[in-house]
C-alpha cells in the first residue's frame, strides 16, 4: 500500500482539490466518486447528491473544509490541503468502502491531521473513484485553529501503511529509509500515455543524468554529453555567480503555457543534485576517461571482482562506494551492448539503481579504476566483439550483485536488498544470452583428449573438492581451451589454473567450469612472464593470492 502526500497552496486549493477528487478525472479514469469518510461522518457527499447540482455539493464541501482556515485570515498558513492518495497493490482483494474509511482514519491519526479522540483536530474527507484507492484531503487548520503537529508525517503514513498491510493481508511491501528517488506522480504518468511515451519526462531524464555521470570526466563532459543527449540544462547561480545548482529538461516537454517543465537534480533522484554529481566526477579528473595501457573489459573485470572483498572486508563508507561504481558501470552496460541484450541490462541497471544508495556516505576514493576502465569501454565498446569482453564482465558482476544484497541485508535495507535481487535476476538472464554462444566457440576448438586428460590431473590434484563437478561441467571444454591458448601465449598452464584458483573460492559458483573459464581467459592475454619468474614461482616464492570468502548465506548463482 502506498500512500503519498501532496500539500496545496493558494486561496482555492480547496475548492479545486475537491473539484479535481469528484471530476472525470485528466484521462476520464474517475469512476463512481463519493466519500467514504469524513471527519464529522455527514459531510455532504458531491457522489451521493442525486437531487442536488454537484458543483453546488462541491461548493458546499469546500466551504465546510477550509472553514477554519479562513477563521485566520492573514495569518492563515502558505500549504492549506494536505492531499493523500493511498493505492493498493494491483494483486491485492478488492476492500469494501468500509474498509477503505478505516484505512483513511488510521492514515490522517497517524499522520497528526486528526489524532483519535480529538474533536478539535483538522477536517478532512476520503474521497474513492476507482477500486484499488483513495484520495485523503484535509485542511491545515485544526478547528481550534492551532497547526496540527505533523512532525515527520511522510515516514508515519508509511510505517501505519505497513500494519495496515498486515492486518488486512495486502501485499507487503519493503520499508524505506528516504533515499528513494521520488516517483513521478499520476499527473506526469497521465501526461506520457497521452503523448504516446513509454517513460515518464522524469524517468527518462533520471536515466539520461545518470548515464552521464557514469559516462564523463569531469563537468564540462558531463554537460556536453547531456547536450548530446538533447536534455537541457539550466543552471542556478549563487550571488557569486558561481554554479549552486541545475535542472534538467527534455525537449518538447512543455507546460499548458508552453513552458519547458524543469526537474532538479535532487528531485530526479537524491545522489543528483549538483553537488553530488561534482562529488562523483571527482573520483574521475583530471584524467578523461583512460586507464593503464591494456584491455579495459579486463581492467572493468578485474576491479569488479574485488568488490566482494570490498564488501566483506572495508569499512561501510567503501561499501557504499564500491555499490554506487558498480551502479554506475550497469548504467552504461546497456549502451555497450548488443541490441538483444540491452532490454535485460537496461532492467537490470534500472533497479539496482534503488541498491546504490542509503544513509551511509559513500568513500568512493577505491572505485576509481572501475569507473575509469567502464568509461574507456564506453568509448571503445568494439573489443572482444565475440561477447567475452561482455561475459566476462557480467559473471563477476553477477557475484559482486549477490554480496550487494547480502550486505543490504545484514543492514536491514529492505527496499536496496529487494532492488539488488531483481537486477541479479536480469543479469543472470543477459549473462546466459552472451555466454552461451561464447563457451560454444570454445568448446568447439578445444584440445586434443592427452592435453585435456593433463589439465584434468592438474584440476584433480589442486581442487579435489572440485574437480568432479568441473569436469562434469558442460563448460569444461571451454576451459580446456583457454588453457590451451595460455600455453600456446607462453604461460605454463598449471601455474595459470593454480592464479585463477586462488583468486577467489569457487564455493558459491553455479559453474565452477565457467568462473575458471573467464578467469583464465583474462590472465592468458597478459604477457607471458620470464623464464625466471615461472622458475621463481615454481620454487614459491611468490605468496599466493587468499581466496575471499563467500558470505554467510550466498545468494550467487551462474
Amino acid at each position: 500500500m502506498i500512500p503519498k502526500i501532496i500539500l496545496g497552496k493558494g486561496p482555492e486549493a480547496t475548492r479545486r482539490t475537491i473539484g479535481y477528487l469528484f471530476g472525470k478525472g485528466r484521462a476520464n479514469e474517475h469512476i463512481d466518486p463519493h466519500l467514504v469518510a469524513s471527519w464529522n461522518n455527514f459531510a455532504p457527499d458531491p457522489g451521493r447528491s442525486p437531487h442536488r447540482d454537484p458543483k453546488e455539493v462541491e461548493a458546499q464541501l469546500a466551504a465546510q473544509l477550509d472553514q477554519p482556515v479562513k477563521m485566520l485570515g492573514d495569518k492563515a498558513p502558505k500549504y492549506t490541503v494536505w492531499h493523500c492518495p493511498v493505492r493498493a497493490a494491483p494483486e491485492d482483494p478488492i476492500l469494501t468502502d468500509a474498509q477503505w474509511a478505516d484505512i483513511a482514519r488510521r492514515i490522517v491519526a497517524a499522520a497528526g491531521i486528526a489524532p483519535a479522540g480529538d474533536d478539535e483536530a483538522c477536517r478532512w474527507v476520503a474521497v474513492r473513484h476507482a477500486y484499488d484507492h483513495i484520495h485523503i484531503a484535509a485542511t491545515l487548520v485544526r478547528q481550534d485553529g492551532r497547526r496540527p503537529q505533523r512532525d515527520y508525517d511522510q515516514r508515519a503514513v508509511q510505517r501505519e501503511a505497513r500494519k495496515i498491510e498486515i492486518d488486512y493481508g495486502l501485499r507487503r511491501l519493503k520499508p524505506g529509509d528516504g533515499t528513494a528517488a521520488k516517483r513521478p506522480t499520476s499527473k506526469e504518468h497521465f501526461k506520457a500515455k497521452r503523448l504516446g511515451q513509454d517513460a515518464t519526462s522524469r524517468d527518462v531524464l533520471r536515466l539520461r543524468v545518470r548515464r552521464a555521470v557514469a559516462a564523463a570526466a569531469d563537468e564540462a563532459e558531463f554537460f556536453a554529453l547531456l547536450e548530446a543527449t538533447g536534455v537541457n540544462v539550466r543552471l542556478k547561480h549563487g550571488p557569486s555567480g558561481d554554479a549552486l545548482g541545475c535542472n534538467f529538461a527534455l525537449p518538447g516537454d512543455t507546460n499548458d503555457k508552453g513552458q519547458p517543465v524543469f526537474y532538479s537534480g535532487s528531485t530526479l533522484a537524491p545522489d543528483l543534485s549538483l553537488p553530488q554529481i561534482r562529488r562523483r566526477l571527482a573520483t574521475t579528473s583530471p584524467e578523461r576517461a583512460t586507464v593503464r595501457p591494456g584491455n579495459p573489459w579486463h581492467q572493468a573485470t578485474n576491479a569488479t571482482e574485488r568488490i566482494p572483498h570490498h564488501l566483506t572486508h572495508g569499512d561501510d563508507a567503501t561499501r557504499q562506494g564500491q555499490l554506487v561504481a558498480l551502479g554506475a558501470a550497469l548504467d552504461l552496460l546497456p549502451v555497450t551492448a548488443p541490441s538483444t541484450l540491452k532490454a535485460e541490462l537496461e532492467q537490470a541497471a534500472a533497479v539496482f539503481e534503488r541498491a546504490t544508495r542509503s544513509r551511509i556516505a559513500a568513500d568512493l576514493d577505491s572505485t576509481r579504476a572501475l569507473r575509469r576502465s567502464v568509461q574507456a569501454i564506453w568509448k571503445d565498446p568494439t573489443q572482444h566483439g565475440d561477447g567475452a569482453g561482455l561475459a566476462m564482465l557480467l559473471d563477476v558482476a553477477l557475484t559482486a550483485v549477490a554480496y550487494a544484497i547480502h550486505w543490504h541485508r545484514t543492514r536491514q535495507h529492505a527496499q536496496q536488498e529487494a532492488a539488488a535481487e531483481q537486477a541479479l535476476v536480469h543479469l543472470q538472464v543477459a549473462y546466459a544470452q552472451v555466454a552461451g554462444p561464447v563457451l560454444t566457440d570454445l568448446a568447439r576448438r578445444s584440445p586434443s583428449l592427452q592435453t585435456k586428460r593433463r589439465y584434468a590431473h592438474h584440476l584433480q590434484e589442486a581442487v579435489p573438492q572440485h574437480a568432479e563437478r568441473i569436469l562434469a561441467d558442460p563448460a569444461w571444454g571451454a576451459l580446456a581451451t583457454v588453457l590451451a591458448e595460455a600455453e600456446a601465449a607462453g604461460h605454463n598452464a598449471a601455474t595459470v589454473l593454480d592464479q585463477a584458483l586462488g583468486q577467489r573460492t569457487l564455493d558459491d559458483a553455479h559453474s565452477p567450469a565457467r568462473a575458471l573459464t573467464w578467469r583464465i581467459r583474462r590472465l592468458g592475454e597478459r604477457h607471458a612472464p620470464s623464464p625466471q619468474a615461472q622458475a621463481a614461482k615454481r620454487s614459491g616464492t611468490q605468496r599466493p593470492i587468499p581466496p575471499i570468502q563467500s558470505p554467510p548465506h550466498p545468494t550467487r548463482r551462474r
